[in-house]
């Protein structure tokens, strides 16, 4: 109780730091973060540099071997800045593992969140670092090597100008963020323990724009389907017998679904994979099945896999009672329903202690020269990492690379800001670590 109680202490001490930095000052930089900035724009040529070497190794999350080799390229340049590094590996749910790199640093700790897989598997047609100018195309370019990039050189920054000991950084670099392993409670167990070490959160997921940062994002669950009919001749379908067939009702179902929960904000729902007739067969591990049925047999057996998103942990159980009730209520003749939940990344709700983090963003970057930062709209982010640590610290995300098409296979990364990027990064991180005087 007594940790919990300090703990709670601390998170209200840091809300109320970022709440005064976050009142207007001048635009004038420090000594120290004037040399912060100018280190920090002539970083563009090796970040590039090192952007290209990762890309060039494919780690889409199964290709455990390439996931592995990418973190071995960031254990040598965060052990060349004096970080202490370990590899958890992540073999019992079936994935690589996950970096973490510790400072050693004492007061103001701050967990910096990035991952090493991207969604382009060993097979997939798109593998190399193209550059045309200041744009260049490849597999996770941006989502999310380049904002691993991103903050690596912010870290370098902070070490060349010798600021980097007056804090604590804490990297987390996760190996299965595009298809993690489960339960999550192993695959992110790490990732959880570290946030109850530090005080804020930074995410270094793409950003989805140069004036915009994510202070929340909607979580991601599953839900799974089940129905059964009475097989007989289509002939019989609609008597009193026969009933109306496990595809009507999952069609009931559905449409029940979109008619009562369509239209809420910052929910969506979406199946994703139906099958139905008097054979199925569905890995859903897998994602794939097969089934069989005859026009002239009424269909036994439908299946469905669909997706939930939602804001808050509320919003979700919400979600979840309502479809329940759709579910095993009204159910067309001689047909039964059955509906489970998965579950997966948590909600990152919008907080004021989230808020005063963008705020104190958004502080750095009209510093800089770049214009303020606003809160970028939740319903259009997926799921990532930092929602799983957003119960234990303050965080803001997508403060990465600047790119367009990520997971296509034109996904691309605007070299060009970068430096502005890293820029922003550091002095963001330099000016949180002043805040160990608090504590």
């Amino acid at each position: 109780m007594r940790d919990r109680l300090n703990r709670a202490r601390q998170r209200v001490m840091v809300f109320v730091m970022v709440i005064v930095w976050s009142l207007p000052v001048t635009a004038e930089l420090s000594e120290i973060e004037s040399r912060i900035a100018e280190l920090a724009r002539q970083q563009k040529e090796p970040a590039i540099a090192l952007l290209e070497e990762v890309v060039n190794i494919n780690s889409g999350t199964m290709n455990h071997a390439g996931v592995r080799a990418v973190g071995q390229v960031f254990e040598r340049e965060l052990a060349a800045l004096g970080f202490e590094t370990i590899w958890h590996d992540m073999q019992s749910v079936d994935r690589a593992g996950h970096l973490f790199a510790d400072s050693g640093g004492e007061g103001f700790c701050q967990l910096l969140i990035g991952h090493l897989d991207t969604v382009f598997e060993a097979s997939s047609p798109f593998q190399t670092f193209e550059r045309s100018g200041d744009r260049a195309t490849g597999p996770g370019v941006n989502d999310m090597k380049g904002g691993d990039v991103v903050m690596l050189f912010a870290l370098k920054v902070l070490k060349s100008v010798g600021v980097l000991d007056e804090g604590r950084y804490v990297v987390a670099l996760i190996g299965d963020e595009e298809k993690s392993g489960s339960p999550k409670s192993v695959s992110r167990g790490h990732l959880i323990s570290a946030a109850e070490q530090c005080d804020v959160a930074l995410g270094f997921e793409i950003a989805t724009s140069l004036d915009a940062a994510t202070i929340a994002r909607r979580g991601s669950s599953g839900w799974f389907l089940t129905v059964e009919g009475t097989r007989a001749h289509s002939s019989n379908i609609f008597s009193e017998a026969v009933g109306s067939g496990a595809i009507f009702e999952a069609a009931r179902i559905l449409s029940a679904f979109h008619e009562e929960l369509t239209g809420e904000p910052n929910l969506t729902f979406n199946p994703g994979v139906i099958l139905g007739g008097t054979e199925v067969n569905y890995d859903r591990a897998q994602n794939r099945g097969e089934t069989f049925g005859k026009t002239n047999v009424v269909a036994s057996r439908a299946v469905v896999q669909g997706g939930l998103r939602t804001l808050t942990r509320a919003q979700e159980l919400s979600a979840r009672e309502r479809m329940k009730r759709i579910v095993t209520q009204g159910n067309l003749p001689q047909t039964s329903a059955e509906i489970t939940f998965s579950e997966g990344y948590p909600s990152m709700a919008p907080t004021a202690g989230n808020q005063a983090l963008l705020e104190q963003l958004s502080q750095v970057s009209v510093d800089l020269g770049y214009g303020p930062v606003e809160a970028y709209d939740p319903g259009k982010r997926g799921a990532a990492d930092v929602s799983f640590v957003a119960d234990y610290v303050d965080a803001i995300d997508g403060i990465g690379a600047e790119g367009t098409g990520a997971h296509s296979l034109d996904e691309s990364i605007d070299l060009g800001t970068l430096p502005m990027l890293i820029e922003r990064a550091a002095l963001l991180m330099y000016r949180l670590a002043r805040s160990r005087g608090l504590h």
